[in-house]
């Protein structure tokens, strides 16, 4: 991992030359730099690659464990000495299979490997995973911390029932939150302890994707956020949310899942963290039908979606985005599916307005093969019928947090996911959900040709800017004005450009969709497809 990370950012460097005089890197070294910090809990020792500094697996709360378990996060205990910082925290439980830790409440720290004359921006990535899987230590932010001159902090959160069960009994406060809260935990730990590592608390952007990016608008939407959050960046997130009523009906599901059908508090906590791993697949569930924040509560007084339109949330600069094929790969339960098939599920959605979207989206604009799923991945992302990500309602969402914050920046990447080509013949996912995710984050398994190098150094750059200065402009790049000048960026291989606000509308045929009255997708994909009829291959 550390070699290829070493060549990528040789290769992004390639590109981006002037990037640490752009970005404001000091000329000169005469701070002090130590891979020995002083935390609020105690010291830690880092590792140095000579590029960058990691300081690795750092307790930012308590081990929610024992009578902790299902409780707001408390503050980590002090340790003696120097505690070493050079390999990752558990991961929080997770999927079937995997080692189950309660005791995961760890973060993880990035920054140039050399002493700075200022206090340097921060990053803070939270990660998606539909709020049931995934870690911050999938995520070596080595490449955005040199590139930029910025420090890089990944999290960890509680997940699944444990992050986010609700029933009443649990606690007397965060039910159905603890994960959202464990993130604001984070953001006070860096309100608290970034400065020792060389960061600004004074200007930290909180960002993530997919789930993440569902965690950043909650955040945005938190009365116990203010002052800890100066910048924002929502990647193929939205800001969905439950009801009370509908997440603990959720949990009371689990809880009979488990088992607890009496005393289903005690029960439960009773159980072992395998336990309730075990019992969890349907808490878990599905891309449509698994946890989000419950608004309704202290910690989320109204639901993020109401608080952006209303202008009830912390109106910091944001960068706000998604890719062109969201939601296509989901579509494939559509594959064997008839045009009577597909016409009934455009009904299910759409009602009486359900010919006008089969006009518009006809099936014989798609390929040969597995035609329906092609046809109804292009109509689920350009109507953002998954909880509103992709397309129309998605770029309308961008507009109404341009409303209150000028500094709002849209964005769709076009290019696939920096993997393995797909064999001939199967199906192909495009620029799929989180497909930019490894042109900002390059893992071991990507497959980077020249011109997607090429994105990832514009991307790196872009980003960075924005969390330097609020707004993406990156010197020797096409410019990127915001929403208020009626700009949106488009992030492509060969090059990427802004368009104006109407021909990115019209790409999704948003005049369609804003004529017609319709709500999210409330089952998953492949439920849809059994009910229209489909007999999968």
């Amino acid at each position: 991992m550390r070699k290829r990370f070493k060549w990528l950012g040789a290769a992004v460097a390639l590109a981006v030359t002037a990037a640490s005089v752009a970005a404001g890197a000091p000329a000169a070294a005469n701070a002090v730099h130590s891979l020995v910090v002083q935390t609020e809990a105690g010291k830690v020792r880092g590792t140095t690659t000579g590029a960058v500094d990691s300081f690795l697996g750092i307790p930012f709360a308590a081990p929610p464990v024992g009578g902790l378990r299902w409780q707001p996060p408390r503050p980590a205990a002090a340790w003696p000495g120097v505690r070493p910082a050079t390999s990752y925290g558990p991961s929080c439980p997770q999927g079937a299979g995997t080692a189950v830790t309660e005791d995961c409440l760890y973060l993880n720290v990035y920054r140039p490997a050399r002493a700075a004359n200022e206090r340097l921006p921060v990053l803070l990535w939270i990660h998606g995973g539909g709020f049931s899987s995934g870690s911050g230590s999938a995520f070596d932010g080595s490449l955005l911390a040199e590139t930029n001159n910025i420090v890089v902090v990944t999290i960890n959160y509680r997940l699944g029932a444990f992050g986010f069960l609700n029933l009443p009994g649990l606690s007397r406060s965060g039910a159905g939150n603890y994960g959202l809260l464990d993130q604001v935990a984070a953001l006070n730990w860096a309100d608290h302890n970034i400065d020792r590592f060389g960061g600004d608390h004074k200007a930290v952007t909180v960002s993530g994707l997919s789930a993440g990016g569902h965690s950043v608008c909650a955040l945005l939407s938190s009365p116990l956020t203010h002052g800890l959050i100066d910048g924002a960046i929502i990647q193929s997130g939205g800001c969905p949310s439950h009801t009370v009523a509908e997440s603990q009906a959720a949990g009371a599901r689990f809880a009979t899942d488990a088992g607890c059908t009496t005393d289903a508090v005690s029960c439960l906590r009773a159980k072992s963290a395998a336990e309730l791993q075990g019992a969890s697949a349907g808490f878990r569930g599905g891309i449509l039908s698994g946890p989000l924040p419950t608004a309704g509560v202290p910690e989320l007084p109204i639901a993020p979606l109401t608080a952006v339109r209303t202008g009830r949330y912390e109106k910091v600069p944001l960068l706000i985005g998604s890719t062109r094929d969201e939601v296509r790969g989901w579509a494939q339960p559509f594959a064997s599916a008839t045009p009577a098939q597909y016409a009934k599920s455009l009904e299910y959605l759409f009602g009486n307005r359900a010919a006008d979207v089969g006009k518009v989206y006809p099936l014989s604009n798609y390929p040969a093969q597995d035609t329906a799923a092609y046809a109804a991945g292009a109509v689920w992302t350009d109507s953002s019928v998954f909880y509103g990500l992709g397309g129309c309602q998605y770029t309308e969402l961008a507009q109404q947090f341009s409303k209150y914050q000028p500094k709002t920046f849209l964005y769709r990447f076009d290019a696939r996911s920096p993997s393995a080509p797909a064999a001939p013949g199967t199906f192909d996912v495009g620029a799929s959900h989180s497909a930019d995710q490894a042109y900002l984050w390059p893992t071991a398994t990507s497959v980077y040709d020249r011109d997607k190098l090429r994105l990832s150094a514009e991307m790196v750059r872009y980003w960075g800017a924005f969390v330097r200065q609020g707004t993406p402009d990156a010197a020797g790049q096409a410019e990127w004005p915001g929403l208020k000048d009626q700009r949106a960026m488009v992030l492509r291989l060969g090059g990427s450009s802004t368009v104006t606000a109407t021909a990115f509308a019209a790409a999704q045929h948003c005049d369609l969709w804003n004529s017609i009255g319709y709500q999210w997708l409330d089952i998953d994909p492949d439920q849809l497809a059994r009910q229209v009829g489909v007999v999968r291959r």
